[in-house]
């Protein structure tokens, strides 16, 4: 999308057509939102981005678990784990790129929030806490990291935007992954080590692109083979904290908790097609819950008030809830 993506969204712009794309690149769908935002909204047309793998479950699991909660929700901490069958995983080259180039243009992407100037959303109730690069997760009996993929970057603007255009309370949110054992959690800070100093040379770029053992074998042009993608499913978890009904969320410590889950098949090339398509469904049968205005938006700005949760339940992306209590 960084290379590709601009003149579809300019298209889709000039020409009245809504645009719905599976974007993970947070640079290039923030520079969307500053670039057609006010010329969306002019148009009537819905630009919304990021509709596929992982940021539909992240985005969409944030707002379900609100939902699900009896009183205010304040804080979500969510865990991915990816499992494959004994053929293993592979996930698509582009993704790949995506993710070298991602992290290479850190900097401009922090210009890129400076120019917009985004609002600041206000911390309601418990801060939550962040955990560090690498710790033993009780609940799952696994080593965590913290997850690098565009989740936080979607999830705060909807939050933002659901704050400020409908006065709804803002969730703190963070996002894991799941990595195994001890010996598994060593390889990949060696190569996650390895993987950030590569990124900021145009030759260290160029070796994580085009040499296969920099990218350990598990990307490639031809992405997954039928029987690894029928071996793979996900499940993304979420443990929320808030407050009960009655209670004010800026008094004292949260006091009811929930745990609740999104899971599916394989992420890219299963998940991310239902998603994608049960988005566009959402975008032209569930128009008159759309916001009020067109623009560019990230999922759960666009969809809080449709059906679209519904939609993926009906169509293999599960929403549910595990657990709820009382502290």
């Amino acid at each position: 999308y960084r290379f590709f993506g601009e003149p579809v969204v300019a298209a889709c712009v000039e020409n009245g057509a809504n645009c719905i794309d599976i974007s993970g690149e947070p640079q290039f769908l923030e520079e969307m939102y500053l670039k057609y935002n006010e010329k969306a909204a002019e148009k009537g047309v819905y630009i919304i981005g990021s509709c596929g793998f992982d940021t539909i479950p992240a985005d969409m699991g944030v707002l379900y678990t609100r939902d699900k909660l009896k009183g205010t929700l304040t804080a979500v901490e969510s865990f991915l784990t990816v499992k494959s069958g004994p053929e293993g995983s592979c996930v698509h080259d582009g993704t790949w790129k995506s993710a070298v180039y991602g992290l290479a243009d850190q900097d401009n992407l922090r210009k890129l929030r400076k120019k917009i100037g985004y609002a600041p959303v206000p911390v309601v109730g418990a801060k939550l806490k962040k955990r560090g690069f690498l710790f033993y997760n009780q609940e799952f009996k696994e080593y965590s990291i913290p997850f690098m993929g565009a989740d936080v970057s979607v999830v705060k603007r909807s939050q933002r935007y659901l704050y400020t255009e409908l006065q709804e309370t803002p969730v703190q949110y963070s996002a894991y992954v799941n990595i195994g054992s001890l010996g598994s959690a060593i390889k990949l800070m060696f190569a996650g080590f390895l993987f950030l100093l590569l990124v900021k040379f145009s030759f260290g770029r160029k070796l994580l692109t085009k040499v296969k053992f920099f990218s350990a074998g598990r990307f490639s042009k031809k992405g997954p083979t039928q029987k690894q993608m029928d071996g793979t499913s996900f499940t993304m978890t979420f443990f929320g904290e808030g407050y009960s009904e009655g209670q004010d969320p800026q008094n004292g410590k949260p006091n009811v908790k929930i745990c609740t889950e999104v899971k599916g098949p394989e992420p890219g090339y299963v998940a991310t097609p239902i998603a994608m398509v049960q988005a566009a469904v959402a975008l032209l049968e569930d128009a008159a819950c759309l916001p009020k205005q067109g623009g560019v938006y990230s999922p759960g700005a666009a969809f809080s008030k449709t059906k679209l949760i519904d939609r993926l339940n009906k169509c293999g992306v599960e929403f549910s809830v595990i657990s709820k209590s009382e502290v």
